[in-house]
């Protein structure tokens, strides 16, 4: 008791001492505007022709008192509403946490809406992100799918281990599956356009998170974080991220899990400039994703700093990127394995800096690149695509670029295996420099000029065509 009294005292000494500071800042404030002002009236506005008698002194010496002491009031009734509003939102945002941690699941899903309300009353930043930071914090806590709409609160287990009888109690939260939809959905409404007090500045940190029923369909994610790192999206359920704009100077599903078929279709991700020191950990990133329900990114548009496809496994049907647009400073897909029965990337285009599949295998039943365009034309001296590199991927299959146009300085399949039907029959061959040399198997690759290999374009090698096979692998082109 004695602790709380002392903190007490020492938090009203604390509050006392910085309304006496705000106060002494408003009276030297209104002494030296009114200084200010009777210097201006003395040399600039005659009063130093006139001398002003007493009464004139008396009356600017009480207006500058009024002006002082108003000062003074307005700076006491500011603190009293901020402390005010302070102990509003400590007393509301502990109520509906303690709403969250209730065991009756219709506590739960009240402690959501009220969360929610205290976010959407209080408008500033930091405020609004701690109460969202609870909401995915709670979706961050473990959870058993299988006993998401249980009614136990708890389950016993008896085993025998070596004659001896354990018997182990597990705890859950009571429909546990209602409060997490009502999240996810809350969540949700708040991300877009629409919505009456949006959260789309604040960061959000899915990180573990295990979804049911992930429905961001034209959300807006424009935080700094956003955050799916190692999410599981289970199946059986809708995942959906369609015409969603990620905004943000990092988003990432790093080692995310897509057991139902996910849609992407029209999402942009997009940031702001960023600093050169932070743009390797900027952009888009999906490295070790899996989707193993199929997943689409029809007409999606990837722009700024990094898109990030490094070692995804694409193992359901389809792995959709039509039309989609690659105008990140990188894009890479290396060591990518693509394992479902169709993969296209039909009509798409990519357009940055370096572009890069090195290492991805194709092992699909059918995989289109036709009329892909991979590279942008270079300029002059400098040039947009430096590199389009396809340096030891695997084409096992059918695969076909038909109709691409390959641009930019150099594109590389270098080290290559060929083991299918490839087809590059039509295709644009328009960057600077384009090597097929020392690949690791070369059987059913089809160009224009295989009848008449004298009238391969020069920019391609080696020569004579076509490539030796290499008795051992090369190294990865940088």
């Amino acid at each position: 008791m004695r602790r709380w009294r002392f903190g007490g005292v020492v938090s009203r000494t604390v509050h006392r001492s910085g309304l006496m500071v705000s106060a002494v800042v408003a009276v030297l404030g209104g002494l030296a505007v009114a200084g200010v002002t009777w210097w201006v009236l003395w040399h600039f506005l005659g009063a130093r022709a006139e001398t002003p008698n007493q009464l004139d002194l008396s009356k600017i010496s009480l207006a500058v008192t009024a002006g002082v002491f108003g000062a003074i009031a307005l700076v006491v009734a500011y603190r009293r509403q901020r402390d005010a509003e302070r102990g509003r939102f400590a007393d509301v945002f502990g109520a509906a946490a303690r709403q969250l941690g209730d065991p009756d699941v219709a506590v739960r899903i009240a402690g959501v809406y009220a969360m929610a309300g205290v976010a959407d009353e209080f408008s500033a930043r930091w405020r609004r992100q701690q109460c969202v930071d609870v909401l995915c914090g709670y979706l961050r806590l473990p959870y058993q799918p299988e006993e998401g709409a249980s009614h136990l609160v708890s389950k016993s287990q008896r085993i025998e281990d070596h004659g001896t009888a354990v018997e182990r109690v597990y705890t859950y939260r009571q429909n546990d599956r209602q409060v997490r939809d009502t999240i996810v959905r809350v969540i949700a409404e708040h991300l877009r356009p629409a919505a009456e007090t949006p959260w789309c500045g604040c960061d959000f940190d899915f990180s573990d998170a295990v979804f049911e029923d992930a429905d961001f369909r034209h959300a807006v994610f424009a935080g700094r974080n956003t955050r799916f790192t190692n999410a599981m999206f289970l199946s059986g359920r809708t995942v959906s991220f369609e015409q969603t704009r990620f905004l943000g100077e990092r988003v990432t599903f790093r080692g995310a899990i897509f057991r139902s078929m996910a849609v992407f279709d029209r999402a942009v991700f997009a940031h702001t400039e960023v600093d050169r020191t932070d743009r390797e950990n900027a952009g888009a990133t999906f490295t070790e994703a899996t989707f193993g329900g199929g997943v689409s990114f029809e007409g999606a548009q990837f722009r700024g700093a990094r898109t990030a496809f490094d070692r995804v496994t694409f193992a359901g049907e389809p792995a959709v990127f039509a039309e989609a647009g690659f105008g990140a400073a990188l894009t890479t897909f290396e060591r990518a394995v693509f394992d479902g029965d169709r993969v296209s990337f039909t009509g798409a285009e990519f357009t940055g800096a370096r572009v890069t599949f090195a290492g991805s295998r194709f092992y699909s039943e059918s995989c289109s690149f036709d009329g892909t365009r991979l590279g942008a034309q270079v300029r002059w001296r400098t040039g947009r695509t430096r590199e389009v590199s396809f340096a030891r991927a695997e084409y096992h299959g059918k695969v076909s670029f038909a109709d691409a146009v390959f641009a930019g300085r150099s594109v590389i399949f270098a080290g290559g295996d060929f083991f299918g039907d490839i087809s590059f029959r039509r295709v644009s061959f328009d960057a600077r420099a384009i090597t097929f040399e020392q690949p690791r198997a070369w059987v059913g690759v089809h160009f224009d000029w295989d009848a008449s290999p004298a009238t391969k374009p020069a920019n391609i090698t080696p020569t004579p065509w076509p490539p030796t096979v290499a008795e051992s692998t090369p190294e990865l082109a940088s």
